[in-house]
Order: structure tokens, then sequence, then C-alpha cells
């Protein structure tokens, strides 16, 4: 049986909103996965800001409207355009920020936050992305399943993130049924995103602000999605749980208090970087 967790909703100013999830101190029981927001943002609304120790992923549905601009303080920029998936593994320490590429013009995204094994919290910042065209589909009888991170049956992603994650972000037309295989050891939870979704029997709609956890199983077992009532649109993660401790301060998340102290002063001393002057994203009218 499924553990049931509650989304949060969230709000900054009238220019973001979403449904929040997050895990507890040993993001249980969605590890390796610390956290996803669902949400749609129209204008720039966070500043540039620190990571350290995790994983900032961010992943766009095909109906944005627009583009979401991401740079960091490695001096990458990059475009994220609708159906696109932009990774940046934090490590010991990154800046980034992100903001539609048209102000007015509203983004739907998931924001993912992925921890690091603690062995790899130490490595040297990088980011990774996938164009939308290069996101694999598989087409079945009223199913459409793209696959930005992970597989689903003999389809892979051609990303290879440096923390071990399925993402499938799934379409059922009315009347569709789908199993989805999770692996022996493997966590898992499904987010709806929009319409009436049926998980193991059991509905759940985006304002319920419920979602089904499936805990790690000793033996490979299916999870079943059906479309009940309409079209459905849903997203299944899962992964490895990595079993540690998680230490927060605010956007840094370390697996001891020694590790989360040490980012914290390094970012105060200037060594995450810092950014060139910013960018104006461009008025839509």
């Amino acid at each position: 049986m499924p553990t049931i967790v509650r989304l949060q909703p969230m709000n900054s100013g009238s220019h973001f909103r979403a449904y929040a999830l997050r895990g507890g101190e040993a993001a249980e029981p969605i590890d390796p996965f610390l956290g996803v927001d669902h949400a749609w943002i129209s204008a720039p609304t966070f500043p540039p800001h620190p990571h350290a120790g995790f994983s900032a992923v961010s992943y766009l549905f095909l109906d944005s409207e627009t583009g979401i601009h991401n740079r960091d303080s490695l001096g990458n920029h990059h475009l994220i355009a609708p159906g696109g998936l932009h990774w940046t593994a934090a490590g010991r320490g990154v800046v980034h920020e992100e903001f539609p590429s048209e102000t007015g013009k509203t983004v739907h995204m998931l924001q993912i936050f992925v921890n690091l094994a603690q062995e790899r919290q130490s490595d040297a910042p990088r980011a990774l992305s996938l164009a939308p065209e290069d996101v694999p589909v598989v087409q079945l009888p009223g199913i459409k399943i793209r696959v930005p991170l992970g597989s689903f049956g003999e389809v892979g992603s051609p990303l290879i993130p440096p923390t071990k994650v399925s993402l499938l972000d799934i379409c059922l037309d009315e009347g569709a049924e789908l199993s989805v295989p999770i692996p022996a050891g493997q966590s898992a939870f499904v987010m709806p995103i929009y319409g009436k979704l049926a998980v193991n029997g059991q509905h759940y709609e985006l304002d319920q602000f419920m979602l089904p956890v499936f805990p790690a199983q000793a033996t490979p077992h299916s999870i079943s999605l059906a479309a009940t009532q309409g079209k459905i649109k849903a997203v299944v993660f899962s992964g490895l749980p990595l079993q540690q401790p998680v230490y927060w301060r605010g956007p840094m998340a370390l697996a001891s208090p020694e590790a989360l102290a040490a980012a914290i002063a390094a970012y105060q001393h200037g060594d995450f970087g810092a950014f060139e002057p910013p960018i104006v994203p461009a008025n839509h009218t």
C-alpha cells in the first residue's frame, strides 16, 4: 500500500505559484528526491541563489507558453525550451537563477531537487541539458510517455545524471490504462498534473493536494495508472534511496552538519562564483 503525502500550495507574489512536495529530515519517504515543485512562473521571481550538496533539475511541460533562462556561476547560460530538461549538479557549490524568457507568458514546469550520494557532494558543480527533440517518446494506444530521465521498457533517456533516477511524463486518453514497472529496491511516487487519475484503483486530482508514495520493495512491482474520466497527465518518479542523513540550511542540503557549515562558509567567502550583469527577459505584448 502506498503512503499518502500532502502537497503544500506555495506562492511568491503574483508571478509564481506551485504545489510543493518536500521530504523529511532524511528525505523520507521520497529519497533520493528531496522535493518537487509543480510550478507556474510568469516573471522573474527568485534572485540568483546558491545550491550545494544536491542537484536542481528543471523540466518544462510541452504546454509551457515560453521557455526559461537558466544561468549559473560556471558561465553556463541555457534556454530551456518547452519539453526540455536542465540538470544542475551543485556538488560543492554553485549559484544559479531561472526566469521566463518572455515576461507575461507562463512557464509550466517541475523544479526537482535530487540528492547526491555523500561521496559526490564535494564534486565540482556541472550542468547537463536535454533538448525537447532528444527526449525519447513511447507511443501506445491512447498513451504517450516522454522519458526525460531513466527508462521505460527498452526506451531510455540519453542523459546520464550523477544520481540515477527516472522521470516519466505520461498522458492517457480517457479509458486508457498503463502499468509502470518499478525495479526492486527503488522507491516511487506519482504526481497528478491534470485530470482525475486512478493509481492502483484509487483516484487522485491535483487540487486534492495528495499523492501516493510507494516505498522500496525487495522485489520488482508495478504501479497501475488509469484515466477513468477524461484525459489525464501524470508524472511518475522513481529512484534508488540513498539512505543518508540530510542537513538543510535554506537552499543547501548536505549529509553532515560539518559539511553544511563548510558549504555555508564557502558561499559567504565567494567560493561559489558570481554572475555577469543580468539578462533582461523580453517583454511580451
